[in-house]
């Protein structure tokens, strides 16, 4: 018996790992994470699979199927969306296994800000522009320390990816106002490699009202940064 956490990728089904998609059809138990998951990957379950939804469980909920599971020694696949160690919540999941003494393994999956890069044909690193990534949240539920707040974040002017924060786009603009000009680029792309998927790029100054406009409130990513130009120096890899 034994957990497999695994990342659906963002959306689109193909981009399932083959790794993941074979843990998905031999697992006896499936939790997967409500929504954020497309329906298509249960459809690889076994038919004696039974399968249950996280957004309504709590951990210790997800404990006793774990337990249970490891009664019938059967394997349990709990499907995160996007990449699990990028705001997964699986680490407490991972210490609760270790008091249980039930093994388990970590499947890597396609995050949301690489298939948001992928959609937009876009680069987040570029010679000349920058070398930097950052990935980041604002403060919803779970507090942000002080010295990994968005304005001590945005100093270097990184290539900023925002999760989780679109309902704070107008407070954002704000903050990075001071550090990127009102010109610079941004880019939210909603529901990345989803059929409804929905992609706005526009200026730091006039992004809130755009957000606004298409009605976007939940499940988008917001990517900041000079590399959207995509003026950039030459690589020296291929010269």
């Amino acid at each position: 018996m034994k957990v497999f956490f695994i990342g659906a990728g963002p959306g689109d089904p193909e981009l399932l790992t083959i790794k993941g998609l074979k843990a998905i059809q031999h697992a006896g138990y499936c939790i997967y994470a409500g929504s954020l998951v497309n329906a298509e990957l249960l459809k690889h379950l076994p038919m004696h699979a039974k399968i249950y939804d996280s957004s309504c469980m709590s951990l210790e909920d997800m404990v006793v199927l774990y337990k249970e599971a490891m009664e019938q020694n059967t394997d349990v696949v709990r499907i995160h969306s996007g990449d699990p160690s990028i705001y997964g919540a699986i680490q407490e999941q991972m210490h609760a296994l270790d008091e249980l003494g039930i093994p388990y393994e970590v499947i890597p999956g396609v995050s949301s800000f690489i298939a948001a890069a992928a959609v937009l044909r876009q680069e987040l690193t570029l010679p000349g522009i920058t070398q930097t990534i950052v990935i980041t949240r604002m403060e919803g539920k779970t507090p942000i320390p002080e010295k990994e707040h968005l304005s001590a974040l945005a100093a270097a002017t990184p290539t900023l990816c925002i999760f989780l924060s679109i309902d704070k786009i107008e407070e954002i603009v704000k903050i990075l106002s001071s550090h990127y000009s009102n010109d610079c680029p941004v880019a939210v792309v909603y529901k990345a490699t989803w059929p409804d998927q929905k992609i706005i790029r526009s200026k730091l100054s006039d992004i809130a009202e755009r957000v606004k406009q298409e009605s976007i409130k939940k499940t988008a990513l917001i990517i900041v940064g000079r590399v959207l130009e995509k003026e950039f120096n030459r690589s020296v890899l291929y010269s």
